[in-house]
């Protein structure tokens, strides 16, 4: 099936629609955290099923209530707003979510009814029928693209929207760094590996102590056996008196060597193209467990293309997979590694100290760029870039959590 991207016109809306979201567009806005927040608890006492597909580590913090605020917004403005920035790349990156996590169209009905009725009560008397009717119908726009691009998803992967899961034994445990392990999963059901792209992820679910169920979403960090796929746990730990992450604590404490998991297909769109150029990884933290399979998947296929692995992390205890991509990497002709700790080992004379500085190192004129990490990094590593010269269509970023809903583009750096 050829390649389609998703796309949306102001035109979409009927004309009146239009003028009401011009009208309100401001309004829902202001309080559309407030509106989210309300949804939530509304839809999962009614739907306590659904518990089980929602990450509620996100749901304590607010930020999937944010994420959800944002991107509705976003994708309103720009139904109205011929220079609003493109919402497709944001709309793919959500069906992919989704496919992740077998969501079916029913459940847009579910979701619907419960987010239009937290806009009536947040908003009460503003929302007259006219507001109702507009709203409703850029909900259904949004869903109805979103349901469409989730079914190409669905059919290019070639999974059955109604079973999306497959269990994978875990057939070795490794212990990559500080509070960072790897789990080599492989196919229970005798069925062989499905295709990985290097940088898609999977959704894992797990069955917590307590009866409850929660996925999550891990990079495919390795695939170099062909029939196994790896995933790199980093546990989360609570901070400012927050509990410890319970999935990921879970897996490093509670999963053994021949435990099952049910595992979807996988998923997401930042993948490194066959090319020529030169390529520029950079990545903080957990980001290393995209760089490694695009390390692995050039030394495979493409050895004499030049590659720069840049990486930050607090300390060398922190720092997974960093052997490895090494190891990996030494099988490509052109090969070069920096890393930034915060605070460097007296004995290390390899790693520089500090937070990623990409203003003095070597780049090649026609360097593609791949960044994986927090937000905030990704930010700062774009705007160096682009200080350096390197155009905006180069550099492309991966999002993990909340945070891919509702993320545009960083802005461009403004010309002194």
């Amino acid at each position: 099936m050829p390649e389609t991207s998703p796309t949306t016109t102001p035109s979409l809306l009927a004309p009146a629609s239009e003028a009401v979201v011009r009208a309100t567009a401001g309004v829902v806005a202001q309080h559309a955290e407030e509106i989210t927040a309300r949804f939530y608890p509304s839809m999962f006492r009614a739907h306590p099923e659904l518990l089980r597909v929602f990450n509620q580590g996100n749901q304590a913090t607010g930020e999937q209530s944010r994420a959800l605020a944002a991107s509705v917004v976003a994708y309103a403005v720009q139904l109205i707003d011929p220079d609003a920035p493109s919402f497709a790349h944001v709309l793919r990156r959500i069906a992919y979510k989704h496919v992740s996590l077998g969501i079916r169209p029913e459940q847009y009905t579910i979701v619907g009814r419960h987010l239009l009725g937290a806009v009536a009560d947040v908003l009460g008397e503003a929302v007259t029928p006219e507001v109702a009717a507009a709203w409703n119908e850029v909900y259904w726009l949004f869903a109805m693209q979103l349901g469409a691009e989730e079914a190409r998803l669905y059919v290019q992967a070639g999974v059955d929207p109604a079973h999306p899961l497959r269990p994978y034994r875990v057939v070795r445990r490794i212990d990559e760094a500080h509070d960072i392990i790897s789990l080599v999963l492989e196919p229970a059901d005798g069925a062989p590996l499905p295709a990985i792209d290097p940088g898609q992820y999977v959704s894992v679910f797990v069955d917590l102590p307590g009866g409850d169920r929660q996925p999550r979403q891990y990079t495919v960090s390795s695939t170099s056996s062909g029939t196994r796929l790896q995933i790199t746990v980093n546990r989360v730990r609570g901070v400012d008196g927050a509990p410890d992450g319970r999935v990921s604590s879970f897996l490093h404490d509670g999963i053994e060597v021949g435990a099952v998991l049910d595992v979807s297909a996988p998923a997401g769109d930042f993948v490194v193209k066959d090319a020529e150029g030169p390529l520029l990884l950079a990545s903080a933290g957990a980001g290393i467990t995209t760089v490694l399979p695009i390390v692995e998947h050039i030394a495979r296929t493409q050895p004499t293309r030049p590659v720069i692995v840049a990486h930050a992390d607090r300390t060398a205890r922190d720092h997974a997979l960093r052997d490895t991509v090494v190891h990996v990497g030494g099988q490509i002709d052109d090969f070069t590694t920096y890393t930034w700790y915060e605070s460097v080992d007296p004995d290390d004379t390899r790693s520089r100290e500090g937070y990623m500085d990409l203003t003095d190192i070597p780049l090649p004129a026609d360097v593609q760029v791949f960044t994986c990490g927090p937000l905030p990094f990704m930010r700062h590593v774009r705007s160096t870039l682009l200080a350096r010269g390197v155009p905006a269509d180069r550099i492309r970023y991966e999002v993990f959590g909340p945070d891919l809903w509702a993320t545009q583009p960083p802005a461009e750096p403004v010309p002194a």
